[in-house]
């Protein structure tokens, strides 16, 4: 521990992807699974705003690392942030909202087309900040269950 070694550290940084209508989830009707069924297409990408964050987070990580005196920093990575979906905490594919025609799910997270399908994961919201959205996803489900619960003492579903 008295000789300077090859050690080093990471510094990563997330943040908040803007919700794109050009980023969807589809059903591809024209390929399908081993049973048939159409399987899903997803199309999504980076735009200006994520761009920029990116180019952000490596120079303003170095900045701070060289205010703590940290010698020797180099940052690194592609020219553009990797694809989506190499990340963490990508949603926005069955988004809510009241549009039927703009939306996957109500305000219940219940779906516009099928009644008894509520969708509580991360795919319902269009978008989140880095920090870990699991939480939300569980006050998510606890409402929804509470609503399906309701629908289905009333014989709505």
């Amino acid at each position: 521990m008295k000789k300077s070694g090859g050690w080093s550290a990471f510094l990563a940084g997330f943040g908040e992807c803007l919700p794109y209508y050009a980023n969807k989830a589809e059903i591809n009707k024209k390929v399908v699974d081993k049973w048939g069924i159409p399987v899903l297409h997803i199309t999504a990408d980076w735009f200006e705003n994520e761009q920029t964050m990116y180019d952000e987070i490596r120079a303003e990580a170095a900045q701070m690392l060289e205010a703590c005196g940290v010698k020797n920093v180099q940052t690194f990575g592609t020219p553009r942030p990797a694809p989506p979906g190499k990340g963490i905490h990508e949603m926005g594919t069955a988004r809510m909202g009241d549009d039927p025609t703009k939306s996957v799910l109500n305000k219940w997270n219940q779906s516009h087309d099928i009644k008894n399908l509520f969708v509580t994961d991360g795919s319902c919201m269009v978008s989140s900040a880095c920090q870990n959205p699991s939480i939300t996803y569980m006050a998510i489900t606890a409402r929804a269950v509470d609503f399906a619960v309701d629908q289905l003492n009333k014989g709505e579903i």
